[in-house]
């Protein structure tokens, strides 16, 4: 059976903005809809955020896709790096290898060794055979530039929609449930 792993952002939960409606789609596309909850979501740090999607995932294959949100996408793109197999597809819904935390200062500790540990980037594309990121125009913390970064170090394929801020307000997310379906085209 497909697999699809989605992984909240910072401050996130399972049932967090569009993740329900999401699971219901790819639960009626006969997937597997796995949604853990991430610890400390207040405080996401790498050595444990990524231990856990790891533990959760230990059964992803071929087949199965990841979908994050925010910094969960980062949290996705460090679990790619330590695999030793190829998933189907990644889905980044406002990631980033770069963040605008001038109205957020307050966060620029937590964020911090999300923007500055490295990451093996062509391990991660060996280990994912496609990956398709969507962006906001107006998203108070990811720039839109980021689209450029996203295609530059990994090939991805880019999604920029008008006014959709942090896509944390919204109930549903079509346009990402499309790229889904395309995968199986």
């Amino acid at each position: 059976m497909k697999k699809a792993y989605l992984v909240h952002g910072w401050e996130g939960y399972p049932n967090n903005c569009w993740f329900p409606w999401l699971k219901n789609k790819l639960e009626e596309f006969n997937f597997e809809v796995i949604i853990p909850q991430m610890p400390n979501p207040g405080e996401p740090k790498i050595e444990t955020w990524v231990p856990h999607l790891q533990e959760i995932a230990k059964e992803a294959d071929e087949e199965s896709i990841f979908i994050g949100h925010s910094i969960g996408c980062q949290t996705i793109i460090r679990f790619l790096e330590t695999l030793n197999k190829k998933v189907k597809a990644s889905f980044f819904v406002a990631g980033f290898f770069h963040l605008d935390l001038s109205d957020h200062p307050d966060d620029i500790e937590i964020a911090k060794p999300w923007l500055e540990t490295p990451i093996d980037l062509e391990k991660v594309k060996t280990n994912c055979e496609k990956f398709i990121a969507l962006f906001s125009t107006d998203d108070e913390y990811v720039p839109v530039s980021e689209e450029k970064v996203f295609q530059e170090k990994l090939n991805a394929k880019s999604i920029v929609l008008e006014n959709r801020a942090h896509f944390e307000i919204y109930k549903e997310l079509p346009e990402l449930f499309e790229e889904i379906q395309q995968l199986y085209k």
